[in-house]
């Protein structure tokens, strides 16, 4: 079985000559659908426990892949960071210092979210 991350966001395994495809979360400076310059640019931030902003990150992904959007995540890890940004759930997600999903919110909601923004 081999195993490589796509451009999109998308994990590839080869198991026995078939191809699944599952969401990874984004590194930091990893930009979901990169090669769509035209696509806006969304820079989002995760603020959370390492665990929690992992689950977030991969949901994220799984999302908004499909729309035309470029995504950049930033991961905030010292807590009085995101004391001082108002948050006050695990994981929350910020875009622009705006609080705009709170705790493990479903890859539907968050995928709603994004296809606001982008109208």
């Amino acid at each position: 079985m081999s195993t490589g991350i796509t451009g999109n966001g998308l994990m590839t395994d080869k198991k026995g000559g078939m191809q699944t495809q599952s969401c990874h979360p984004l590194r930091e400076g990893e930009i979901l659908n990169q090669v769509h310059e035209k696509y806006p640019l969304f820079e989002v931030t995760i603020h959370g426990s390492k665990q929690e902003r992992i689950k977030l990150s991969k949901r994220l992904v799984c999302a908004v892949k499909h729309l035309p959007l470029r995504l950049n995540i930033c991961y905030e890890k010292d807590t009085q960071k995101s004391i001082d940004k108002g948050v006050q759930k695990d994981p929350s997600l910020l875009l622009k210092d705006e609080i705009i999903a709170e705790g493990l919110v479903s890859a539907e909601s968050l995928s709603e979210t994004f296809e606001k923004l982008l109208v």
